[in-house]
């Protein structure tokens, strides 16, 4: 099917469904983050000023300004902003703005996770073609998402660098030699002393409030916490109460996972993604970057039905982002090729999860940088390499726009997004329900809400053609089915559908009348 045949198919049954609002966009800005949440109604794009909309005019992959580029600033960022509203995102989360540390630095310009401070704003990201201060810069920006009915989170850092150590000792856990605490393996920020259930660390905690203080002067909508489990549960909750009475509608995202069972250091606290659900976050990143290693239906099954379970056991709603593929993870065209990405756009779209998406995704980056890791010409930190992940976003140089040429891929991520603003009140007050197959490779489940139902089946094996058939109780062929994502149509015959899958193949049906 052509995508200009799905476009209209997609407008086409729009009318069936009431998706209406009014935008008064005179009117100032009421923050709504935590409600759309709950509902599993944002679409998340996750983006890094320094390289949003980065000017690399001569092509080589890195911003040299003695060469008249322009790397990533909050002005420059707003000319992306029309783009992310007909690509009909309505959530921001824009990596850190705190200043970056340059002692024991990765990178030629710092990574945006090494913060020097926490209650100002990294003035790497100011642009030098406005008159306006920094802190009116980034206003700025953030009024102008607004405008687009886009909200916006900032990303809150969980470590210091090795400068502010430097400059406040007192805050950093040691080691038994009296040594800051580096954990995990990042070498270029040291553990914050966040204290205890018992008794937190004020001075810490004051650090914090002074960067949620910042959030919300600037108009901001919610807050992701990186790596949430290195500080205590009554740290968070202090936190979180302390926005909230500001704004009730702030948003918390924990960046945990209920797979994450290791401490990241023997020196620091460990708190699990359901003590900090306990705290007063609204969701968390849950697992689903597993999907990448999951080889049968009934995993996929069996952690939506986790998510349900775990969410239920809570008094406050709770919910869960689409974590296929966040900066922390390889580029899904590394992964599984293209259909790799294609099953993520989809199940984001078809999911009872927040979709979320990094800057690129739409596009196929590789995040490959053909300097990484070689000697650099200039730095503006102690490290000359250009340090990299390989196949992850770069977050320590100043680096080209993300962005590939996978215009196939693309056309999928605009329709699938686009299906789920209009399927919305399916995801969030639907039915979820597997559906018998008889390949243990091919998942099959139905969203079913007022009449309506999504069928959704896909190929979990990457390399091989997968045949199967699937049982849809009480489907017939007299009720109106619209193909929204489909390569071959699968033959209804037996009470079930007769599919043959290519290699990571998804289909999606919509069907009028008809409900599990």
């Amino acid at each position: 099917m052509s995508s200009k045949l799905r476009i209209f198919l997609l407008t086409l049954f729009i009318t069936f469904f009431t998706v209406t609002r009014a935008y008064a966009l005179e009117q100032p800005w009421v923050n709504d983050l935590r409600k759309l949440f709950l509902a599993n109604a944002t679409t998340i794009y996750e983006l890094n000023i320094r390289t949003f909309n980065a000017n690399d005019k001569n092509g080589n992959g890195i911003i040299e300004f003695d060469k008249d580029e322009e790397s990533g600033n909050f002005i420059n960022a707003i000319d992306r902003l029309d783009e992310l509203k007909n690509a009909n995102i309505n959530t921001i989360h824009v990596q850190p703005i705190t200043p970056v540390g340059k002692t024991k630095a990765l990178g030629t310009a710092g990574s945006l996770y090494a913060a020097a401070g926490f209650d100002s704003i990294n003035p790497q990201l100011k642009s030098s073609k406005s008159s306006l201060s920094i802190e009116e810069q980034a206003r700025k920006f953030i009024d102008e998402a607004h405008k687009r009915n886009i909200r916006v989170i900032l990303d809150l850092p969980a470590c210091g660098s090795y400068d502010l150590y430097l400059q406040q000792p007192e805050l950093f856990v040691k080691d038994k030699n009296g040594q800051p605490v580096v954990p995990a393996d990042w070498t270029d920020v040291r553990l914050l002393n966040a204290g205890t259930e018992e008794k937190i660390n004020k001075d810490v905690y004051n650090l914090y409030k002074g960067f949620v203080d910042m959030a919300l002067e600037l108009g901001t909508d919610g807050i992701r916490a990186d790596v949430a489990p290195l500080k205590p549960a009554k740290f968070w909750q202090e936190l979180i109460e302390y926005s909230r009475k500001r704004d009730p509608q702030f948003m918390w995202l924990a960046e945990t996972s209920d797979s994450w069972v290791t401490p990241l250091s023997s020196y620091g606290v460990y708190t699990p993604y359901n003590k900090l659900l306990e705290a007063g976050f609204d969701g968390y990143y849950g697992s689903w970057f597993n999907l990448k290693n999951w080889k049968t239906a009934d995993q996929l099954y069996k952690y939506v039905k986790f998510n349900k379970e775990l969410f239920s056991k809570y008094e406050d709603k709770k919910s869960v982002i689409g974590s296929f593929a966040t900066h922390d993870e390889m580029s899904p065209i590394l992964v599984n090729g293209d259909k790799y990405s294609e099953m993520i756009a989809w199940l984001s779209a078809t999911l009872p999860l927040n979709s979320y998406f990094l800057d690129g995704f739409q596009t196929g980056d590789k995040y490959i940088y053909f300097w990484a890791n070689k000697k650099a010409p200039k730095t503006y930190t102690d490290d000359d390499y250009y340090f990299v992940h390989r196949g992850k976003i770069d977050i320590f140089n100043f680096s080209r726009k993300p962005g590939g040429n996978n215009y196939d891929l693309l056309k999928e991520f605009l329709i699938s997004v686009k299906f789920k603003q209009v399927i919305q009140p399916m995801i969030t007050n639907g039915k979820f329900t597997p559906l018998k197959t008889t390949n243990p490779n091919v998942f099959a489940y139905a969203i079913s809400h007022d009449k309506k139902t999504v069928l959704v089946f896909g190929n979990l094996n990457f390399s091989d053609i997968s045949e199967c058939k699937i049982k849809v109780p009480k489907f017939n062929d007299n009720l109106m089915t619209i193909p929204i994502k489909l390569k071959s149509i699968p033959v209804f015959k037996n009470n079930r559908f007769n599919a043959k899958f290519e290699p990571g193949e998804i289909m999606v049906l919509l069907v009028e009348g008809f409900s599990i």
